[in-house]
């Protein structure tokens, strides 16, 4: 305990001493935690909105003006509620027509001057979810394609494998660009950390000619890098949490009707705690490159 109160306060002083090297090289692990905490927060927060969506899954099956009565039965066949199907709904041209009045009120009168409706008959069609699900939607939507009657099919699940791809490459590209920048980080706070141990190198070749032990040495430098690395973590959870609220607020709220809010959440306690955790930790190495060797 007295050499960690000793390493603690002179890490202290020695950031002090060198306030403006030590802040840049905080800056930059808080850069390079924010850069990585802020990709896990918006993957972490579409994986969690694709799953609601998948759940939520709906096919549309448009159906031609000229559709018979035969064609209709032979499309409610296949989509008979099973594996596949929970439960359909028919809406006429009629009805479409009134929900599109209802969802888009500005563009309501444009439809009053025209001689016929416009919009489809179709079955909105609530899908189930579970393994091989996905096969046998992509084989009804190919069957229904080929329907007499039917116009065409469109369903959730096409968009939400994209969206899928798309958080699994921003999961990359982050994993990477933060990993560069966490190394970058490593080798500022060392090189900062060598700069205090070269201007106490006359005090240290005192302290190693009267046989102080080596974490009295060393010590201090490691501590050193350990704070920067935890302010920076620190700074970076702040400016995270700073950056969520204001985006939530400003870009979200507007969406509320479309998006689930509720599901919108900063990132869990564990994982803000494994980024301190990896900032100190980056620190901590740092600062044992710096003083593996004091000059």
């Amino acid at each position: 305990m007295r050499a960690l109160r000793y390493a603690f306060e002179e890490a202290v002083a020695s950031l002090w001493r060198g306030r403006y090297s030590g802040l840049l090289s905080t800056a930059t692990i808080a850069v390079a935690l924010f850069v990585l905490g802020a990709f896990l927060a918006v993957t972490a927060n579409l994986q969690r909105l694709s799953a609601e969506w998948s759940n939520a899954a709906e096919m549309s099956v448009y159906l031609k003006d000229q559709v018979t009565p035969a064609d209709r039965s032979a499309i409610e066949a296949l989509l008979t509620p099973g594996s596949v199907v929970a439960v359909r709904e028919y809406v006429s041209k009629a009805d479409a027509l009134v929900r599109f009045k209802r969802t888009f009120g500005d563009l309501a009168s444009a439809t009053d001057g025209l001689s016929a409706n416009p919009l489809p008959a179709s079955y909105e069609v609530k899908l189930r979810t579970g393994p091989g699900v996905e096969e046998r939607l992509d084989a009804l939507g190919a069957t229904l394609r080929q329907t007499a009657g039917v116009a065409d099919v469109r369903y959730d699940r096409q968009w939400l494998t994209r969206l899928r791809s798309v958080v699994a490459v921003v999961s990359g590209v982050g994993f990477l660009l933060g990993s560069v920048l966490t190394i970058a980080a490593a080798l500022t706070i060392a090189n900062v950390v060598r700069l205090a141990l070269y201007a106490r190198r006359d005090e240290l070749d005192i302290m190693q000619l009267v046989g102080a032990p080596q974490v009295y040495i060393r010590g201090p430098f490691v501590m050193e890098g350990v704070l920067q690395g935890g302010l920076g973590a620190l700074l970076a959870l702040a400016a995270l949490g700073l950056a969520f609220l204001v985006l939530r607020a400003r870009y979200l709220a507007p969406m509320a009707s479309a998006l689930n809010l509720s599901s919108v959440h900063f990132l869990p306690f564990e994982l803000c705690a494994s980024l301190v955790a990896g900032g100190i930790i980056v620190g901590c190495l740092g600062g044992l490159v710096a003083a593996w060797k004091p000059q």
